[in-house]
């Protein structure tokens, strides 16, 4: 984390601007926990950074008249776990003026406080929908200033990818020695949004073969909850995993029976807007 996002982001909570890129953030927020789910079945780690933007605000009692003090402020967290309802994590800010949250408290949260995310991978930033609108707002030396101190490539001013390219079937514009020395490399474009709604996440695919064979030689497991009380199903449904959805209930999983927290796996796919997993799971009796 840069010493510029060492502290909460600091503005206007009437910028128009920035509210737009909030809404953007938690419109796509669903390709942030989708590539989490999967982190956490990869047995060496792909992301190098992971984290989600949030707005806190002080209770009543705690605020005061001070003019110079901050109601709401918007501040990263890591380490972050989401169950259909409320997102939980570390926050690694600073406020400027509340009193109710802390550097590295761990903090439960609604869905509807997030503002933004990202996650890096090989050096390239994913997301940052609010970071992009400040970079917009920096002078040329400013904004390398900034991204050297986070030390990734953000891209271009304008331009925030959900997924890596070859995600859905693209290759990576070529950049080459020169070409970042000079300029004149390959223009990149604008991520088409609904191509990346129409891919499955790549290891969704690739795990379809290996996880009916583990549950052809382990059954039980289908129905093995873990801390929170989520099957793979339930796990499956809120990452958006299609196969991994279809696999389970073709092996005879519970459509209707509800996760540690209350939620069925078509609500928890519901929860993200996973279209066509909730349409499987329609087909199955599990609306």
């Amino acid at each position: 984390m840069s010493d510029q996002e060492s502290t909460a982001i600091l503005t206007p909570a009437n910028d128009p601007e920035m509210v737009q890129a909030a809404e953007k953030a938690r419109q796509t927020f669903k390709y942030f926990w989708r590539e989490m789910s999967w982190e956490r079945r990869r047995i060496i780690p792909g992301l190098e950074i992971a984290a989600v933007k949030a707005t806190f605000e002080d209770p009543p009692e705690l605020r005061t008249d001070d003019p110079d003090e901050l109601e709401k402020e918007h501040m990263w967290l890591i380490d972050v776990d989401f169950d259909g309802k409320h997102l939980t994590g570390t926050l690694i800010n600073s406020p400027h003026s509340l009193k109710s949250v802390k550097e590295g408290d761990e903090v439960k949260i609604p869905g509807k406080q997030i503002c933004d995310w990202m996650y890096v991978i090989f050096g390239k930033v994913y997301g940052g929908f609010t970071v992009d609108l400040m970079r917009s707002r920096l002078g040329a030396s400013e904004r390398r200033e900034h991204d050297n101190a986070w030390g990734f490539d953000f891209g271009p001013v304008g331009i925030v990818n959900l997924v890596p390219p070859d995600y859905i079937g693209e290759k990576p514009p070529k950049q080459g020695f020169f070409s970042k020395l000079f300029g004149g490399g390959a223009k990149e474009e604008p991520q088409d949004y609904a191509k990346v709604a129409a891919h499955e996440h790549p290891m969704s695919v690739n795990m379809r073969s290996s996880f009916e064979e583990a549950l052809a030689g382990n059954p039980e497991m289908l129905n093995e909850p873990d801390d929170k009380g989520f099957t793979f199903l339930h796990q499956l449904a809120l990452g958006g995993s299609f196969d991994g959805v279809d696999v389970c209930l073709n092996n005879g999983a519970d459509p209707k029976k509800p996760a540690g927290n209350g939620m069925t796996p078509y609500m928890l796919a519901k929860s993200l807007g996973w279209k066509k997993v909730m349409k499987r799971l329609e087909e199955a009796g599990g609306a």
